[in-house]
């Protein structure tokens, strides 16, 4: 399917900035309808006859040949039908204007890093999320050491005293994020959360126009342990913060059951930066509703170098004069 303005015909896209479908050709509101279905086959554009290279998890993507945003039908239905989606909040050009101020004056940057021909190929994409929802109970038991030391004449005494610590927390934890895309690489999702989840509508595709998606590449089950083992690190933080005080501390046992386990499909927003320098790419991930930036920035050697010659010829100079006034 793709959406098409009522008013022009145009293709209708999702607008984060004003938080709704906007016609980029006459600037038409909420105008949308959808196009009519191509009888050529699903990898075929609807809207311009041409082949589009669609793979086995795309559920929305622009069409090479005619720039249609086209959202796959039976990738958004049944069991691919996201419960939630949180709809991007910053545009595309918003995204290139925090490269920019980011990283357009970092002193050893490729000179074409922040070129805009460079930032026009950052492209949205909606990245399939499971959720999971915990409820916890935890028990801890551990030993506990405080040392007291005193001097009496040349003589230091030391004594060390042990306790036993012991501890039960229930919890509760709800939306625990991990992304089901293996395009996508699990440390960086972590790294651009968090992400509020309060901002999360029910689902429609006309959010998805005008940028890419997937559905989820695995089952909940699969990538399960991701999601515990972010609660473990947070149970284990929150009993670790009960006991502070004592001079050593060692885990006897500690045991998390986890009840009540629930998992939901949804879609949150990243934008996308693929810059490639001397045949090595530098991948940068851009949160699309807080803006935060995860990437290294490459280094250009020729700039360093030119840096480097330029600094040791000023210091050669005035080197030069301070000698100079010396010998004067």
């Amino acid at each position: 399917m793709f959406f098409k303005c009522k008013n022009c015909g145009g293709n209708i896209l999702y607008n984060p900035e004003k938080h709704k479908m906007v016609c980029p050709y006459c600037e038409s509101e909420e105008t949308q309808e959808k196009g009519e279905a191509s009888t050529y086959g699903a990898n075929v554009c609807p809207n311009c006859g041409g082949g589009v290279p669609l793979e086995q998890y795309t559920s929305a993507m622009i069409c090479p040949y005619c720039s249609t945003s086209l959202i796959v039908d039976e990738k958004v239905q049944d069991e691919y039908r996201p419960r939630r989606i949180l709809p991007f909040q910053m545009g595309k050009e918003a995204c290139k204007n925090l490269m920019k101020e980011r990283f357009g004056k970092v002193l050893f940057a490729p000179t074409d890093f922040c070129a805009e021909a460079r930032l026009d190929g950052i492209r949205g994409e909606y990245v399939p999320y499971w959720l999971y929802d915990y409820d916890t109970t935890a028990s801890f038991i551990g030993e506990g050491t405080k040392v007291r030391v005193w001097r009496t004449g040349n003589i230091e005494h030391r004594e060390v005293s042990y306790y036993s610590i012991r501890r039960e927390m229930d919890g509760e934890y709800r939306m625990v994020p991990a992304d089901a895309s293996v395009r996508m690489p699990d440390d960086v999702m972590n790294l651009i959360e968090p992400y509020d989840y309060s901002r999360f509508v029910d689902f429609t595709p006309e959010y998805m126009s005008g940028f890419n998606s997937e559905v989820y590449n695995m089952p909940s089950a699969e990538i399960e342990d991701r999601a515990k083992a972010k609660v473990h690190k947070s149970v284990e933080g929150l009993i670790q913060n009960s006991y502070a005080g004592y001079s050593t501390t060692k885990t006897i046992s500690m045991r998390i059951n986890f009840q009540n386990a629930d998992a939901s499909y949804c879609l949150l927003p990243v934008w996308i930066y693929d810059y490639s320098y001397k045949d090595k790419k530098f991948p940068f991930y851009v949160n699309g509703q807080s803006g935060k930036i995860v990437g290294q920035v490459p280094i250009s050697m020729s700039k360093a170098f030119a840096y480097s010659g330029t600094l040791f010829v000023s210091l050669s100079a005035i080197i030069g004069m301070i000698l100079y006034l010396i010998k004067g």
